[in-house]
Order: structure tokens, then C-alpha cells, then sequence
């Protein structure tokens, strides 16, 4: 079973900026889609963004393309979203997610995701 930890939540202004990191328990990690699903209060769990495993290909919501940015380190298990310009619907529990390694591609489906971290919390203040 592969555990999902994820950090960097936090209280921010309007138009800050949060780093998220999401590592991961097992090696297997590294040749595993990750991605990342935000749930506020009330609303349903919403894709934000994934990563394939070599990190050459990134998938990204639209409205949130220009703002944030998907990377990782496989040489250090960790996947990170970088977050710019952040706005009050911003606020959210933000999940790290990965697929088993068997399946290639990145997916706006939380159900295609087999593992899921607790998650993090994203404040952002107007």
C-alpha cells in the first residue's frame, strides 16, 4: 500500500503563492501518474492537475493553467505544485493522488486513482 503525504498548505493572501508537495512511502512512486484533486466545502472533489512518470507530459484544469505548475523529483519521491496568484475559490483540502504504475496516462477522474493522501489545507484570504 503506498501512503501519500502531502505539505505546504497554508493562510495566504489574495494573489499569493503556496508550494505543495506530495511524497510517497514506496519507490514505486516515481513510475506512478500523480496528480493533485481540491475539494472546498460543500462542493464536489475537483481535478487540478497531473503529471505523467517521467514528468513530460502535465495535464492542468484550464482555468488554473497559467497560475499553477506540476513538476517532480523522482530521484526524491516527491511531486510538487507550485500555486501563483491565488484567489479566494482557491480555498480547498488539496489531495495528492497516484495511479499504479500500470497505467500510463495522466486522468481527470478521481476514480482513477488508487491512492489518495489525507490532504492539505489551502486557505486563501480576499
Amino acid at each position: 500500500q503506498v501512503q501519500l503525504v502531502e505539505s505546504g498548505g497554508g493562510v495566504v493572501q489574495a494573489g499569493g503563492s503556496l508550494r505543495l508537495s506530495c511524497t510517497a512511502s514506496d519507490q514505486s512512486f516515481t513510475r506512478s501518474v500523480v496528480g493533485w484533486f481540491r475539494q472546498a466545502p460543500g462542493k464536489e472533489r475537483e481535478f487540478v492537475s497531473a503529471i505523467n512518470s517521467n514528468g513530460n507530459h502535465a495535464d492542468y484544469v484550464q482555468s488554473m493553467k497559467d497560475r499553477f505548475t506540476i513538476s517532480r523529483d523522482n530521484a526524491k519521491n516527491t511531486v510538487t505544485l507550485q500555486m501563483n496568484g491565488l484567489k479566494p475559490e482557491d480555498t480547498a483540502l488539496y489531495f495528492c493522488v497516484a495511479r499504479r504504475p500500470q497505467f500510463v496516462y495522466t486522468s481527470r477522474d478521481p476514480g482513477g486513482y488508487d491512492y489518495w493522501g489525507p490532504g492539505t489545507q489551502v486557505t486563501v484570504s480576499s
